[in-house]
């Protein structure tokens, strides 16, 4: 067990002084093309200008809006009603992450997790579980930590726990699907309002940008990328450059040692100090210029059911840092927006129907449940391939082979600090197969019913790319990534979605059926894949549904 001493998480809110402010980083300015006026741009306000965020949601309060959760389709949703004259409470499971722990950072780093680093575990679960023959989980303390490993029958799914969720702990590839693809992902959606307003408006919002290619040409960081991309092109594969969120100046800044490092020291799936223009510095931080949002983090929602006087009644739990139970409290709310993430939604309102809370939920909740195809693997290259010491941990770039093998694979990074000859990749797949959330009233829980069989079509997609490299180059799997002597993690996801799907367990702009004043604007909405990284799709579509709330219901 380590001995690293475990602050305390402040007892009261977070203030919107420390909530912007706290977090450090740079944010460089923005130039997007979109149809999203100044104020939107991603550069919070200064902290006099925010004020103070009133302390967590009493016992007993009514709201007029309650956001449950905090990631990508929680803080669109929360902006935008606050932007139109709407008062918002939201609810976050996680931590605030506002506060510096011993070492002075806030996130602990990806190579030497900590306390931070787990969502109530007692021993780390890292996605590459084992490096050239030694495991590389540890024992550490419980912990209310940022990265979330859930276990379901035949996989894990990662999420970020804490005010921003999903943006924490991803790698920022902002990835638009191609245009000619998207009716496959979301059929009862119009492409053209998608790509000419909503895509652009989350893309200004999130503060996406390209990396500098001239630079990125002769940055050591990026050399693992370059081979990549030499290995692709010899394949006869597409190359592509995809956006980021991250600060691409503070990056030029952090390779010759003028600011903290941050992308270049590993930080990614335990959170970034510096540099990644997280949910914190974008979205949230506007919705707390505007002074009608509030949070609690460490909240936790366990029922809703209608009020007899209308609106609902919501019961959550407050939790300390072990995840224990302190308080129990019931507010009311004329609206709630279900923002917990695909997994979080979809667990939530399944037990919701079962138990009969909101027994007219329709039978489409919990279903059409998918990985977005995720499946990873690495690649043994010759002495002559380095891919060097130094890799950022901001990926750039991917393979596209989804028309002739139905696989997308990011070129990911392997920043160990030392030179591994390894190339690493995270694919997306196009798979077929959708699993269904079903409430287990003996366990008293939600399980998932995924079939880690169906996992093989992934990996036959993503041997269309890597299998022909391989042949290409002469060069064969890592074996040592995963475990003893295999090839695929295919035991994961990143990329949760589904459960609550648009057009079936809600109308097509995520209202639920059965119930007036309850919404799904989450990963939760899309069934299953979006044929590349999600973040920004989820965002689009939550823009694109609040603007029709907002118009309509309000």
């Amino acid at each position: 067990m380590s001995d690293t001493p475990i602050p305390a998480s402040p007892s009261g809110g977070i203030t919107r002084r420390r909530f912007v402010s706290g977090t450090g980083s740079l944010i460089g300015g923005l130039a997007l093309a979109g149809q999203v006026a100044a104020a939107t741009a991603a550069t919070p306000a200064s902290a006099a200008e925010l004020g103070a965020l009133s302390a967590p949601i009493p016992n007993g309060s009514h709201v007029p809006v309650l956001v449950v959760g905090s990631g990508y389709g929680g803080s669109v949703a929360a902006l935008r009603l606050a932007q139109a004259g709407v008062d918002v409470h939201m609810v976050e499971m996680g931590m605030a992450w506002d506060t510096a722990g011993p070492d002075g950072n806030i996130f602990a780093n990806t190579t030497k997790p900590d306390y931070r680093s787990f969502w109530l575990r007692t021993r780390t679960k890292q996605p590459l579980s084992n490096f050239l023959g030694f495991p590389l989980d540890k024992d550490v303390p419980r912990y209310t930590g940022i990265l979330d490993a859930e276990d379901f029958a035949g996989i894990t799914v990662y999420q970020g726990r804490g005010v921003g969720g999903g943006s924490l702990v991803n790698g920022g590839m902002a990835v638009t699907p191609r245009r000619e693809l998207f009716p496959g992902i979301l059929p009862t959606v119009d492409p053209a309002e998608m790509y000419g307003t909503y895509y652009p408006r989350a893309n200004a919002g999130l503060g996406v940008t390209e990396v500098d290619r001239s630079w990125w040409e002769s940055a050591d960081c990026y050399q693992y990328a370059r081979v990549g991309r030499k290995h692709a092109e010899r394949s006869g594969f597409p190359f592509v450059f995809v956006p980021n969120v991250y600060d691409w100046d503070y990056m030029k800044q952090e390779a010759i040692g003028t600011v903290p490092k941050s992308a270049l020291v590993a930080e990614v799936i335990y959170g970034n100090n510096h540099g990644k223009k997280s949910l914190q510095k974008s979205y949230l931080a506007r919705a707390a210029e505007t002074g009608r949002v509030d949070i609690s983090p460490l909240h936790r929602v366990t029922t809703v059911t209608q009020a007899t006087g209308g609106g609902y009644t919501v019961v959550m739990e407050r939790i300390d840092n072990a995840g224990n139970v302190v308080e129990t409290k019931s507010v009311t709310a004329d609206r709630v927006f279900f923002a917990a993430g695909s997994v979080g939604t979809s667990k939530l309102l399944t037990k919701l129907k079962a138990t009969g809370a909101l027994p007219a939920l329709n039978d489409r909740i919990g279903k059409n449940w998918g990985d977005n195809g995720n499946v990873m693997c690495g690649r043994a290259n010759h002495m002559w391939d380095a891919t060097g010491k130094l890799q950022s941990s901001m990926p750039t770039a991917g393979i596209d082979n989804w028309d002739a093998g139905g696989a997308f694979a990011e070129v990911a990074p392997l920043p160990t600090g030392i030179e591994t000859y390894a190339s690493f990749y995270l694919s997306i797949t196009k798979t077929p197969h959708r699993a269904e959330f079903s409430w287990n009233a003996a366990a008293g829980r939600v399980d998932l019913n995924w079939d880690r069989a169906w996992k093989q079509t992934s990996i036959d997609a993503a041997k269309t790319i890597f299998d022909k490299i391989n042949s290409k180059e002469g060069t064969i799997y890592r074996t040592d990534l995963f475990g003893t002597y295999k090839i695929w993690g295919d035991h994961l996801t990143y990329h949760p979605l589904g459960g609550a799907v648009l057009g079936e367990a809600t109308d097509n702009y995520g209202r639920l059926h059965g119930y007036d004043g309850l919404y799904v604007i989450d990963g939760a909405l899309i069934p299953g894949s979006t044929t590349v990284n999600p973040f920004v799709t989820i965002t689009a579509l939550a823009e694109r549904n609040i603007e029709k709330i907002i118009a309509t219901d309000l």
